[in-house]
């Protein structure tokens, strides 16, 4: 076959450098690799700009699979800068192949990705708003660049945040938490019949004017207000707001760093 090893240093962790390297495990008499093994071949040739494959028959070279603790056969990983970042066992129909290697594969879209959580991470929110452009340019329906945008646009471009949620809300939990809780913000800050007589009335308007411009750094301390005074008013509207906006801002805005935690206290 013109997929199998010769030198492993040289075709799979020198090669992975520079390229992604599919290294596929295998042998004559496995039933399930003489299923893997066509399709495999098949999305190399496909696919071949974006990765390269190498067959390791396990029979031939028993101390490369001892190496990377091969216990069952077709086992397939992924090698990305001389290590494996990814892997599966067993004969996959290629439908789930495809799927495991577009979310495997290392892209430029995933790379700003990450620099763009771990930014907000630390806070920076405008260079992670930056990035998350960046990757919605290219991928815009990536459900994860969707959902962080949204978060950061809740307040500055309400209709564009209500836009991205919904493609946030076909993400994984954490982006489709996001999306719901965008969805509730728009609903209760648009509420506009409610009773305003009650004790704390005015400090929960009040807050609701500052979260729709924008300026959270006014919203928390009347939104705490309205906890202190009337801690269900409105059917426990303050607290609501509030978990919903932390929910969307994310442990790692500056205003969740400000405000959580005297909001916490006086919710329970």
């Amino acid at each position: 076959m013109g997929f199998e090893v010769q030198s492993f240093e040289e075709e799979v962790i020198e090669a992975s450098h520079k390229k992604p390297v599919v290294v596929d495990f295998w042998a004559p008499w496995c039933g399930p690799c003489r299923v893997l093994g066509p399709v495999i071949e098949k999305l190399a040739v496909e696919q071949s700009d974006l990765w390269d494959l190498v067959k390791v028959n396990s029979d031939d070279h028993p101390e490369i699979s001892t190496r990377f603790e091969i216990r069952g056969i077709p086992a397939v990983k992924l090698f990305v800068g001389g290590v494996v970042v990814d892997e599966f066992t067993g004969s996959l129909p290629e439908p789930a192949i495809r799927q495991w290697l577009e979310k495997a594969l290392p892209s430029e879209a995933k790379s700003l990705l990450r620099e763009a959580e771990h930014l907000l991470d630390a806070g920076e929110v405008v260079a992670a708003g930056e990035l998350l452009d960046r990757v919605l340019a290219g991928e815009p329906t990536n459900p994860r660049a969707a959902g962080l945008r949204a978060g950061l646009l809740a307040f500055s471009d309400p209709a564009r945040a209500l836009l991205l949620a919904k493609t946030a809300m076909t993400g994984d939990p954490r982006v489709v938490q996001i999306g719901e809780a965008i969805n509730r913000l728009s609903e209760l800050l648009q509420k506009n019949d409610l009773d305003d007589s009650q004790e704390g009335s005015q400090e929960y308007a009040a807050a609701v004017k500052a979260f729709q411009e924008d300026r959270l750094d006014d919203a928390f301390p009347l939104l705490i207000e309205v906890l202190k005074k009337n801690r269900y008013l409105h059917d426990d509207a303050a607290r609501k707001l509030g978990v919903s906006v932390f929910t969307v801002l994310g442990p790692g805005h500056p205003v969740t760093r400000a405000f959580r935690r005297t909001f916490d206290m006086w919710l329970y």
